[in-house]
């Protein structure tokens, strides 16, 4: 991963709330989204975060004149086609993204030209970052797996594939919503001590916390990516929600996996960070000395000194009585991709192209639920009440074990380290509704 001139820590911009400690898009970080006026009903539009503003990339096409090879990437972006600008690859990410921190950095002749093309964060509606054609969610956190894995099988937690394969299942990319959009709680079969299932909501609706990557340039059908190509496959990194009923979930899921208790709805993050923007935040992959090393298909020099990602990321609960009392959320863990995942971004690429998949520019690999390995890093409700035997107690008083009807549920992510500005994931939030009874 190169670092270069649009990583520097003391690089500012002409937009003055980019250069605040608090903001979490400073000009190192200028992700992408999709947006339009707050109230309106324009067609989407794909910009770039830049403090608490967006940079209109259809407006700034038209107001500078740029380049010929910097026009030529802008244009499908100023289309409002995220997906066509990924699909050029990392080499097109990699320049564009030059030439906007260029014009947004402090001291540019673009500054005049392209200020009318800013518009407020708080004045926009945000939607999925792209079209997300296909979704595939892996099982990446060894730490969530291990202590769900207990909960049903004491003595043999971890499936013996586990730490050889990196386990995914196909989602329902349909049911993928932005961050903000209402989560309603599912309904389906349930089966007790009974010798018939029932029918009704989800009594155990849970949440996952996990990365969403982000797929580029797609490969052909029939074509494998290598493990020392996997990387530029990917364009970007998201928050990611992947929504769980877990008392449905049991009674389905023999043979063929999660159906109902997965589909109903995966919350996404609005903004993409670029792989070039996690340039400077990576750490080494590194496997336990006696657990088995990754097959060859899975492993580079590359992905062993900076496969993994160093991110931090939080999980905030607010109940319906928080909010109503005007009192914030509350903090339920905290954890770091980098001990939580056992496989990295690239792995999984080169994992799920072996058998000749065909990826395409937009889809999205789940990360799976990135718990660390301490009780105040579990990244579900599952974890966190061990099953529901042990309810937690809120701050005011409230008792959960999984989640009610009300509660909104927050996730954020931000990479920092010293030399470097620190960026942030934005948030990924969503309030649960009732279910809409048949």
């Amino acid at each position: 991963m190169t670092l270069d001139s649009t990583h520097q820590a003391d690089l500012r911009s002409w937009v003055v709330s980019a250069n605040t400690s608090e903001t979490e898009f400073p000009i190192q970080n200028l992700p992408f989204g999709r947006f339009r006026p707050a109230g309106s009903m324009a067609p989407w539009r794909v910009g770039v975060a830049i403090g608490d503003q967006v940079l209109d990339l259809h407006q700034a096409l038209s107001a500078v004149v740029w380049p010929a090879d910097i026009a030529s990437l802008l244009q499908p972006l100023a289309a409002g086609n995220l997906n066509a600008f990924m699909a050029l690859g990392r080499g097109a990410s990699r320049t564009l993204r030059a030439a906007l921190s260029k014009a947004l950095s402090q001291g540019s002749a673009q500054e005049t030209a392209l200020a009318p093309c800013l518009l407020p964060q708080t004045a926009t509606e945000m939607t999925v970052p792209c079209a997300i054609g296909d979704y595939t969610d892996f099982y990446t956190g060894i730490h969530h797996a291990t202590t769900v894995g207990k909960l049903f099988r004491p003595d043999n937690p971890l499936l013996p594939n586990y730490k050889w394969v990196p386990i995914g299942y196909h989602g329902r990319a349909s049911s993928i919503v932005a961050s903000g959009h209402p989560i309603r709680r599912p309904q389906g079969q349930t089966k007790g001590s009974a010798d018939t299932p029932t029918v009704g909501p989800s009594q155990r609706l849970d949440y996952e916390l996990e990365l969403a990557f982000f797929i580029g340039a797609g490969n052909p059908l029939g074509e494998p990516v290598p493990m020392a190509q996997a990387e530029e496959h990917l364009f970007g990194v998201a928050l990611f929600n992947d929504w769980s009923a877990r008392d449905i979930q049991p009674w389905e899921y023999q043979p063929l996996g999660p159906f109902l208790a997965k589909n109903f709805a995966s919350t996404v993050s609005p903004w993409v960070v670029t792989m070039e923007a996690l340039a400077p935040f990576r750490s080494a992959f590194t496997r336990p000395a006696d657990d088995p090393q990754p097959l060859p298909y899975l492993d580079s020099p590359a992905n062993r000194a900076s496969g993994q990602l160093d991110i931090t990321l939080q999980v905030w609960l607010q109940t319906a009585a928080m909010q109503a009392a005007g009192e914030p959320g509350v903090c339920l863990s905290t954890s770091l991709v980098r001990d939580a995942a056992y496989w990295t971004a690239g792995q999984l690429v080169a994992h799920h192209t072996i058998s000749g998949c065909n990826l395409q520019p937009g889809d999205l690999l789940g990360s799976g639920t990135l718990s660390g390995p301490l009780p105040t890093q579990t990244g579900s409700m599952l974890e966190l009440s061990m099953g529901g035997k042990q309810p937690l107690t809120l701050p005011n008083g409230e008792t959960r074990s999984f989640l009610a009807d009300g509660d909104t549920l927050t996730l954020r992510g931000w990479c920092e380290r010293p030399g470097f500005r620190r960026i942030g994931l934005g948030t990924c939030a969503g309030t649960v509704v009732p279910a809409r009874l048949l």
